[in-house]
């Protein structure tokens, strides 16, 4: 049967056809996955609201809880992916694993992205299609299947990129000013890393638009996922500002992972808040490595030199020779800090002490034993003839002979430990010490200074003895630095179990794992206070180096942390750029020469189709015409967003004149995407310190236009 030429395009493709079926078997998945999660919750919850009865069922009503959270965070991406076996198996994948109705028999509905049965779904290719035959992704909206893209691993498509169109479509999406989880389009490279060993460090080195940010919290999942162990200690994330942790801050706990604390260099150390800005000449001078030795040395100084001591115990003085203070200072002080050290010293002083009155008093026992023998002999006759009472009475000790027994001397010891006089008279000699007062002291002593800094020359000692009351930022790592040194008088202990609010409030908290990001800007001192809190050395740093425009001088990532890590450290490169669209990343190159960088700027996969354009205006027309700028620019990207960057010293006009827009400047705005960038005088910002480095971040921000405003 012939069909007319104006009616073929009301028949359905073929093409359609299929996709349309899909939709339908992947939509009554999904409908099963959820109502097995919506029964899974109903019996966490009535299992939950049974008071715990011991230790065992403790644990486990915490095991229940985190299930609990992974489960009722998964309302995204229940469902996001599938792999097709050439032994015509199928798998789902999807945020969380969802067993089947009979746990015991049934495979899984859902597997979770993170187990090893995933994997294949990331690095599956058609040259190495690992027993795969198709990988689908698949588009949903809460419940919703909103289609799928199929991607043979036969060699009939060819794509360097995993789920080629469920990636575009994602980077083609509005940003709306939170980072999303990715877990659906990671690449391969990308999954590379999330997955690589946990033991010692690993720096990451990606360009901008890389997926960098998400390659490291997709990683915290992972080790989380995979290495239970790091939950009872916790993971540090560290970022460059309060801004960015705000950003990615839903990403985590949408993943199902709540052992995370969330941190800057700044809020390291609990109690103590950056309070002014610095020169960078002098953030520069506090960010060295010397200051560790420096510090380490100074707070051994601190320790009391030995030599007698005379204290007084129930009215009667007792001297303490300065043999015997030396060796137990010499003994308390081994391998431990300032306090911890004080504290075994007092304990060791106790137990001289009481060894001399011991002896004092064994002394003049004997001393009366020798000059009155005669009326010792009538005691013993007398005593002879009252053994009966000794007896019955339970006198012992010094109360029969005038010795003191065991007893005695573990009672004796234990009222001297007490004696706060006593206490007090030794904190006299070894005080107590706040670590913000001795590093204040050491800044404003140029005579210590000398001391304890000779790398320093007279211009570096005395712009550090000049800065202002209030502490910078350059301040943090060495207060902690000295902190760690000093020890904290009256802590200790073990952590216990791992919770956000306990481990960030203290400064010791060892955590299993750290992930920096922006790592590229963390100065000497901050890298050696991450390798405080992570003596493992577990530690995932990711950065770009060409985008560092801390105050230190490395270009290298062998610079930057070789005076922590030595050379025990591992390098993994992110050389995609999925973000910032071709037409933006042309423009980079000769800024990264500029910067003195020898690297190639990441390689751009996707294109927007809107060229990079200009616009001039002069000084008094700044304003008028950057407010029409970002007008025009949040029109076209309604839904989105939209971002200003600006040199540091025309922030507060531009943001006078534009006050419901986000304007920043190219330190602030590392790590941040908008729809759009108005970059208002890409001169000035290069004029900055490190200003190319800070002009490549500025340049890279957008995901589909980007604009630049020049001042003439």
């Amino acid at each position: 049967m012939s069909v007319p030429l104006d009616d073929v395009t009301t028949l359905p493709d073929q093409h359609e056809i299929a996709s349309e079926t899909a939709v339908e078997q992947e939509q009554a998945t999904l409908d099963e996955a959820f109502r097995r999660r919506d029964d899974l919750l109903r019996q966490l919850d009535a299992d939950l609201a049974i008071p715990a009865t011991d230790a065992v069922h403790q644990v486990r009503m915490r095991m229940m809880a985190q299930r609990r959270s992974e489960l009722s965070h998964a309302e995204q991406g229940l469902i996001f992916g599938r792999l097709d076996g050439l032994d015509d198996s199928v798998r789902h994948l999807g945020r969380v694993g969802i067993p089947g109705s009979n746990t015991e028999e049934d495979d899984p509905l859902v597997i979770d992205w993170r187990a090893p049965a995933a994997r294949a779904f990331y690095t599956a290719t058609a040259v190495d299609p690992q027993g795969q035959a198709r990988r689908r992704h698949i588009r949903t909206s809460d419940r919703t299947v909103l289609g799928v893209d199929d991607e043979p691993l036969d060699g009939s498509v060819a794509s360097e990129l995993v789920g080629e169109g469920a990636l575009l479509a994602a980077l083609g999406e509005r940003r709306t000013g939170r980072m999303s989880t990715a877990a659906a389009t990671l690449q391969r490279e990308q999954d590379d890393v999330i997955r690589a060993d946990a033991h010692g460090p690993l720096v990451v080195q990606g360009g901008p638009g890389t997926g960098k940010t998400v390659v490291a919290l997709h990683r915290v999942a992972y080790l989380l996922f995979t290495h239970s162990r790091l939950a009872a200690q916790g993971v540090l994330v560290l970022g460059p500002s309060m801004r960015f942790l705000d950003y990615i801050a839903q990403v985590l706990p949408a993943l199902g992972e709540t052992a995370i604390v969330s941190a800057t260099c700044d809020t390291l150390v609990p109690g103590i808040r950056v309070e002014r800005d610095e020169p960078r000449a002098v953030a520069e001078i506090k960010g060295r490595a010397l200051w560790q030795r420096a510090l380490s040395e100074y707070a051994a100084s601190l320790v009391p030199q030995p030599r007698e001591l005379e204290l007084i115990w129930e009215g009667e003085k007792y001297t303490l020779d300065g043999r015997r203070i030396a060796n137990a200072l010499a003994s308390a002080t081994s391998g431990r800090s300032y306090h911890a050290a004080r504290t075994v010293f007092f304990e060791q002083v106790h137990g001289l002490l009481t060894d001399a009155v011991v002896e004092r008093s064994e002394e003049t026992l004997t001393q009366m034993e020798e000059g009155l023998e005669d009326i010792l002999a009538g005691v013993d006759a007398g005593l002879e003839r009252s053994d009966d009472r000794a007896a019955t009475t339970g006198a012992t000790g010094a109360e029969v002979d005038g010795l003191l027994s065991e007893d005695d001397i573990e009672r004796l010891r234990d009222r001297i430990a007490i004696d706060r006089g006593l206490d007090d008279l030794l904190a006299q000699w070894w005080p107590a010490l706040d670590a913000t007062a001795e590093l204040r002291r050491l800044f404003t002593d140029d005579a210590l200074l000398r001391r304890w800094t000779p790398e320093l020359n007279d211009t570096e000692r005395a712009s550090v003895r000049r800065e202002p009351a209030g502490w910078a930022g350059s301040d943090i790592p060495l207060i902690d630095a000295l902190a760690d040194l000093l020890g904290d008088p009256g802590s200790g202990g073990s952590q216990g179990e791992f919770l956000a609010d306990r481990a960030a409030a203290r400064r010791d908290w060892v955590y299993g794992h750290v992930v920096i990001d922006e790592a590229q800007e963390l100065s000497e001192m901050q890298w050696q206070m991450v390798m405080r809190r992570c003596p493992s050395r577990s530690i995932t740093a990711v950065g770009d180096i060409d985008q560092a425009e801390a105050p230190h001088r490395h270009t290298t990532w062998a610079q930057a942390v070789d005076a922590a890590f030595g050379k025990r450290w591992t390098e993994a490169r992110l050389t995609i750029c999925y973000r910032t669209p071709l037409e933006v990343m042309a423009l980079t190159a000769p800024v990264l020469r500029n910067a003195g960088s020898e690297n190639e700027p990441p390689r751009a996969v996707r294109a927007s189709g809107i060229e990079p354009w200009e616009r001039d205006t002069d000084e008094s027309g700044l304003a008028a015409e950057a407010a029409l700028l970002v007008e025009e620019l949040s029109a076209r990207w309604s839904g989105g967003t939209v971002g200003v960057v600006a040199p540091l010293d025309r922030l507060a006009a531009l943001r006078a004149a534009l006050p419901d827009a986000t304007v920043l400047s190219a330190t602030d705005a590392k790590g941040l995407e908008w729809d759009a960038t108005l970059l208002v005088d890409a001169s000035g910002i290069a004029a900055e310190p490190r200003g190319w480095n800070g002009l490549y971040v500025a340049l890279t921000r957008c995901t589909q236009e980007l604009g630049q405003l020049h001042v003439s």
